[in-house]
């Protein structure tokens, strides 16, 4: 297996779409792929594509490495035989040069799978190797390391004299500068987040699953996984990604109530870390029936049945996970709640939630902004919050404020201090939003689920942000004026 010429011409143009401007400058590296020869052979000459890998850390610095023949400070290496991609290429040269592992690395949601930069730089002859002066097309891609800190490098002796991490001011290509300086004001922070997403979908107490082909290159091939696929540039947010691919892989599936439940840690075939994003989400259907675009097959599994399955890695641990916090949420066959009977006839069941009203001694209120993927509120501002399982309400509380929040609070800390009766349209089930306040807690706000809540900020009553939830603003508003209850969402009163 190498790098075909197709898969060259198709990342040119595919960066080329995003930069016409840039077409003058690489009309050599038009005019090697229109040629006779091999683009990527360190033979072709006036010149031919070598990679690099454009490594990024949680400070914005760019690894930067000194060869002693070229004094390049990148990781440029030419395509050798076993490459996959371009990109394989640019991982494998900077794990070599570097001492890192594929895993230590994961590719970043602004540039995904594609380059963030292509250069053209001058190689002078080089009389031992035999070589003429030359040109190299640099096909840079952008990874982010998913460790906190840079791990320890081993760099190679033989053609590495030493390293260094600059800022991206301070990056030494005048193009790649560019590019991230200009990506930079877009979230080009360094920080991993999820460049795929999965549909984790329940009904009837089973969890549908999906067979992958077993074919050369395919990522986990031939092992029951869930339905869902790649980031594109493209997408709006990660939750339109998930939609996206239902709708290429099996059209007409169209899960309900989905949201964030997990961020989960995959391995591509390159060796490269994958987070990604699972959404939970409902459906009863029939699994024979859909339309099976991708893939084998579609089947339901139960939870009993997960150890005799070849599954995907984690998933088991995944679906366990949701079976334990959502025991109420299993149906029998025929798609009925099994606690509906418990309910006098005419009884509308409603979802509980818990609510956390904490002030500082300033006054000032603790809001969290809901990830802006999130099918719920995405980028408003909302209490600490979550739904009752089978638990107190006081319970849920604390163990929401621990888990999402880092705060511990003592159960005889607490009062409900306002009730909201609310209902997000005719359709929703109608929810009941219990709102506690903690006399006193213990730790300062944390974001321990950055995917459902990115910043926690204390906020003053009278200068809240714009982007509060409605019901929020409606529930502080009550506990200012003193009153116990409200209404939202079933016409004003």
């Amino acid at each position: 297996m190498t790098v075909t010429r197709s898969h060259i011409r198709a990342t040119a143009e595919s960066y080329l779409a995003r930069h016409p401007h840039e077409r003058a400058s690489l009309a050599g590296l038009l005019a090697v792929l229109d040629g006779p020869d091999d683009p990527s052979s360190r033979t072709t000459l006036p010149g031919h594509v070598t990679c690099s890998a454009v490594v990024i850390d949680r400070n914005r610095h760019v690894l930067h490495i000194d060869h002693k023949v070229s004094g390049l400070l990148l990781t440029p290496g030419h395509v050798e035989a076993g490459d996959r991609t371009l990109l394989a290429a640019a991982v494998r040269e900077v794990c070599e040069e570097a001492g890192l592992r594929p895993g230590d690395l994961c590719l970043t949601p602004q540039f995904l799978d594609e380059p963030i930069d292509v250069d053209v730089h001058d190689i002078d002859a080089n009389a031992g190797k035999g070589e003429a002066a030359h040109q190299h097309f640099d096909v840079r891609f952008a990874f982010y390391l998913t460790s906190e800190q840079p791990p320890a490098l081993a760099l190679q002796d033989e053609e590495v004299a030493g390293a260094q991490w600059l800022p991206y001011a301070d990056v030494r290509s005048p193009t790649l500068r560019a590019k991230l300086l200009a990506a930079e004001p877009h979230g080009l922070d360094g920080r991993p987040e999820p460049v795929s997403a999965n549909a984790l979908i329940h009904g009837a107490g089973r969890y549908l699953l999906h067979l992958r082909d077993d074919r050369e290159g395919m990522w986990e091939p031939w092992v029951l996984a869930l339905v869902g696929g790649k980031r594109s540039r493209d997408d709006a947010s990660l939750e339109a990604t998930l939609r996206r691919e239902l709708a290429e892989e099996v059209p007409g599936l169209e899960p309900t109530g989905l949201m964030p439940f997990a961020v989960q840690e995959a391995t591509s075939v390159d060796g490269l870390a994958v987070p990604i994003g699972v959404y939970a989400g409902h459906w009863s259907g029939d699994a024979e029936a859909v339309d099976l675009r991708e893939g084998v097959l579609l089947t339901w599994c139960t939870v009993d049945m997960l150890d005799r399955l070849r599954l995907s890695p984690g998933l088991e641990a995944l679906i366990r996970r949701h079976a334990a916090e959502h025991p109420a949420a299993k149906e029998l066959p025929d798609g009925t709640d099994p606690l509906a009977d418990e309910a006098p006839p005419g009884t509308e069941l409603h979802i509980v939630g818990v609510h956390l009203h904490l002030q500082d001694d300033q006054g000032r209120i603790l809001l969290g902004l809901r990830h802006p993927d999130s099918t719920y509120a995405p980028d408003t501002w909302h209490f600490l919050a979550g739904h009752c399982e089978r638990e107190t309400a006081i319970d849920c509380l604390v163990r929401e404020a621990k888990e999402e929040a880092g705060l511990t609070i003592a159960p005889e800390d607490v009062e409900l201090v306002h009730t909201v009766h609310h209902v997000d349209s005719p359709d929703a089930r109608p929810r009941i939003a219990l709102v506690f306040q903690a006399r006193s807690w213990t730790g300062n706000p944390e974001v321990l689920e950055p995917d459902r809540c990115v910043e926690w900020r204390w906020w003053m009553p009278q200068d809240l942000p714009e982007a509060v939830v409605p019901y929020t603003r409606r529930a502080i508003d009550g506990i200012l004026r003193g009153r116990p209850y409200s209404e939202q969402g079933w016409g004003e009163r």
